[in-house]
């Protein structure tokens, strides 16, 4: 199996073939616990296989991203500003 590697920022990937990754499919397992493993077909990255740990943290760092968003968006509306005991009582916290 051919693998290629590149390191990105401080993390290493490994780019694979789509013929490799058949043919290796459980090196490629193994190998997506330490690093991403891009699928490679034709040159073109069809796919990348990650861990499920790795997949959960990038799904709650994509969370928190939004989450910054939707609260920068939020500060950025124009309209008056409602004081902080008013807000627990509108939200029913006291």
């Amino acid at each position: 199996m051919y693998i290629s590697r590149l390191r990105i920022y401080n993390k290493f990937m490994s780019i694979v073939s789509a013929a490799d990754a058949r043919n290796h499919f459980s090196d490629v397992i193994a190998r997506s616990k330490s690093e991403a493993v891009f699928i490679e077909r034709r040159g073109q990255r069809t796919a990348v296989v990650v861990s499920p740990e790795r997949y959960e943290r990038m799904l709650g760092a994509l969370e928190d991203a939004e989450d910054i968003g939707a609260f920068d968006e939020a500060v950025a509306v124009d309209g008056p500003n409602i004081p902080w005991a008013q807000g627990k009582v509108d939200l029913g916290w006291t």
